[in-house]
């Protein structure tokens, strides 16, 4: 199945909530959406009483990612979402713009699967597994994050950049992005999370994440998956993706590493000396769906395209009757090849 869905709440939707968008999409007949993660923040704050007794998960006024808890004259962090809260515990509680409880997500989550609209997780913008300060830390613990609620969720992909090379060489950057990205994936194993971590290529470059980059990382482990951002690839290699068969030999170097399909970003892009510059609508630029979608109906294999231009929702349509024109002129195609066949055969 090829899905279709805008990165973010649609820009039409009245409301502004993760349940007002799911509706929106499948009201505008896509299928496919990309919450964001933008504003995570955690707070300590102590137990209250009525909280006493039961789990994170069971609570439904907030999202209690971890349990600081004494034991003698120390503390121990607990991040068992399943351990029952005890009187003198501090709680350490995640406020995401996402949900405001695990049961929500889970109520999110039925209602997506009745609607058929898959979605995924995106975490804040600015990231940076590869440097050696507070940022860091701070955005290894937002893919934590982002898994927490992706697993509640039944999210699809936890879609996250690896961040600058900063003042290290790539080879270095990439020692130490594979080297986080895999305490990543063991935390993740650990906590029961099958969601995949989703290194999105990148469109700068002095901005880790190379096809060369996310393939070798995502082919050494079954938690990391890439996701295919058209737009930066088409950026980083000076115009490259001009053709249905340019598409496909992307697609064809990293589908192996991926389960389900392919999870991809498409926009309209500006770009100069191999460096993007800014997203625009598909119509500008020069790079083109509809070579994209010959490939994906030449191919006939499962894909999900989240619409990133500045017009989301209406350009994630605009692919799909893209898609829909492509098709229809292949079956009709098709149809004449075989009535001629017939026809010669008949004499």
């Amino acid at each position: 199945m090829i899905r279709f869905g805008p990165a973010g709440i649609p820009l039409s939707c009245k409301g502004r909530t993760l349940r007002d968008g799911i509706e929106d999409v499948h009201n505008l007949g896509l299928t496919a959406m990309e919450g964001q993660l933008v504003r995570a923040n955690v707070q300590e704050r102590p137990a209250d009483p009525e909280e006493v007794g039961h789990a994170p998960r069971e609570l439904t006024t907030d999202m209690v990612i971890e349990i600081i808890r004494k034991k003698g004259s120390k503390e121990e962090t607990l991040s068992d979402l399943d351990e029952p809260i005890r009187n003198g515990d501090t709680l350490v509680v995640l406020s995401s713009g996402i949900s405001r409880s695990y049961s929500e997500l889970r109520s999110l989550k039925t209602m997506a699967e009745e609607l058929d609209v898959q979605l995924a997780i995106h975490t804040p913008y600015y990231m940076d597994v590869i440097g050696e300060g507070e940022l860091c830390f701070k955005s290894m613990d937002s893919i934590r994050w982002a898994g927490l609620i992706a697993r509640e969720l039944g999210a699809r992909m936890v879609v996250t950049h690896v961040g600058l090379y900063g003042d290290v060489t790539p080879r270095t950057a990439f020692k130490r992005a594979k080297e986080r990205l895999a305490e990543l994936a063991k935390w993740y194993r650990r906590h029961g999370i099958k969601t995949p971590i989703g290194l999105e290529l990148s469109g700068r470059q002095e901005v880790f994440g190379s096809l060369s980059e996310v393939s070798r990382l995502c082919k050494d482990s079954r938690e990391l998956a890439p996701v295919v951002n058209f737009a930066h690839y088409h950026s980083r290699e000076n115009g490259a993706l001009r053709e249905p068969k340019h598409f496909s030999k992307l697609i064809d170097t990293l589908e192996d590493c991926c389960t389900g399909g392919i999870y991809a970003h498409f926009s309209g892009v500006e770009h100069e000396g191999g460096n993007e510059k800014r997203f625009t609508s598909i119509k500008k630029g020069d790079l083109r769906f509809e070579p994209l979608a010959e490939s994906l109906v030449d191919r006939n294999r499962p894909i999900t395209v989240i619409s990133s231009s500045p017009l989301l929702e209406h350009d994630a349509m605009y692919m799909k009757v893209i898609l829909e024109r492509v098709l229809t002129k292949k079956v009709s195609r098709e149809m004449k090849g075989n009535s001629k066949k017939s026809k010669t055969g008949s004499k």
